[in-house]
């Protein structure tokens, strides 16, 4: 059991409370463990420092402290050895219209960006959105010591950064669905064949506090002073604190022209201006949440571990990808026959259980699904042995 007061095992009931992960489920029944939020209270810090705002009881409009950008700094030097500016910084209401605003910002309608697939559905639509066309960099599937992971076709994408039109990589680190932490060498020869082509790399680093056992994060930008000022980096404290449904983000930028064009767009798109309590849970979070951090992190590698010991014993018919980071395992489907379409369909309308298709993730998800397992033990336990007659057919 997880030590108080940071106590993991304690199922929180969501339905009824707004809820996409939970409310959105076709019947009451339905166990979700889909969509990538955490069934955890955020930590006590959050907590308490959302609380003292509450109780002030005016909530208009808000100007962003230094403390909130000291706050990042502070944490990405002391935890990750990265040195960030205050001049660099921008914010805005999430990941996901940082990473759209900077697509528009940075490109003319008709240029292709660079993804790496299987990778996280909503890189697709801030793409195309922008009218910019998708170009798809494979990922290799690879056994590694007996188990199935990610490696990058380094010659592929290098063909595909050679291509005049592709002006933007859009990188995911640690990557979703994949799993992978993505190692200092990695990174270095990513960078330097888009340095090479005049490519400019979109670095969403969301996930960066949730790595497990021997991996370490490592910052793109933090590489060299050259990928440095040739990337733009993505921060957010909400997915490794739960703290989604606040809406905070920022944007680490050194141009100035570069700056200036993002926050164009991000005004253009009205994205502009952060909540009171976004502001608050930023400072709680980078300030005082390490302790919370390496505890939900232990209580993840062993949800981890319960899930491959339940794979194994019950279905070593399919193989679950090495996980380094994040809390979304991604299981191999293929010898069940089934498209993730099919199967995950049928998951939740016969065992009233909600995974991810792989499909959503690009072409090469099609026999794999992804399972959120940031959720009490016995949630994940229940679940699995709903879909277990499923998916031994």
């Amino acid at each position: 059991m997880t030590p108080q007061p940071f106590n993991f095992d304690k199922r929180i009931e969501r339905r009824g409370t707004h809820s996409v992960k939970w409310d959105e489920a076709p019947t009451a029944d339905v166990l979700p463990l889909w969509v990538a939020d955490m069934d955890f209270r955020a930590a006590p810090c959050i907590q308490q420092a959302l609380q003292r705002r509450l109780n002030h009881g005016v909530f208009g409009y808000a100007c962003v402290p230094d403390a909130f950008y000291d706050a990042a700094i502070s944490w990405f030097q002391t935890y990750h050895g990265w040195t960030l500016q205050r001049p660099w910084m921008m914010y805005t209401t999430g990941v996901v219209p940082a990473i759209s605003a900077t697509v528009k910002a940075l490109t003319n309608p008709g240029d292709k960006v660079l993804v790496q697939t299987p990778v996280y559905n909503c890189f697709f639509s801030s793409i195309r959105n922008n009218g910019c066309q998708v170009e798809m960099s494979p990922l290799r599937y690879v056994m590694k010591d007996g188990r199935p992971t990610y490696e990058v076709d380094f010659a592929d994408f290098e063909h595909r950064c050679a291509d005049p039109a592709v002006k933007l990589f859009l990188l995911c680190n640690p990557h979703n669905p994949a799993g992978r932490v993505w190692r200092r060498e990695e990174l270095e020869e990513m960078g330097c064949i888009c340095l090479r082509h005049g490519v400019t790399v979109l670095s969403d680093e969301i996930h960066n506090e949730l790595v497990f056992a021997d991996n370490v994060y490592t910052p793109f930008a933090s590489i060299s002073d050259e990928l440095l000022h040739a990337s733009v980096t993505f921060l957010s404290p909400s997915k490794s604190f739960n703290i989604a449904g606040l809406q905070v983000a920022n944007i680490i930028c050194t141009s100035a022209d570069r700056r200036a064009r993002i926050d164009r767009a991000i005004n253009d798109n009205e994205t502009c201006d952060l909540n009171v309590f976004a502001i608050e849970a930023q400072i709680a979070a980078y300030t005082e949440g390490h302790p919370w951090i390496e505890a939900l992190r232990a209580y993840l590698w062993d949800n981890y571990q319960f899930l491959l010991h339940f794979f194994s014993e019950h279905l070593p018919h399919l193989p679950v990808c090495r996980l380094e980071g994040t809390y979304l395992p991604w299981v191999d489907i293929c010898a069940t026959g089934q498209s993730s379409d099919e199967l995950c369909q049928h998951l939740l309308q016969q065992a009233k259980v909600w995974f991810n298709p792989g499909t959503m993730y690009g072409p090469e998800g099609r026999h794999f699904l992804r399972i959120n397992i940031a959720c009490p033990r016995a949630t994940l336990r229940e679940a699995l042995e709903r879909a277990l007659p499923m998916l031994k057919q």
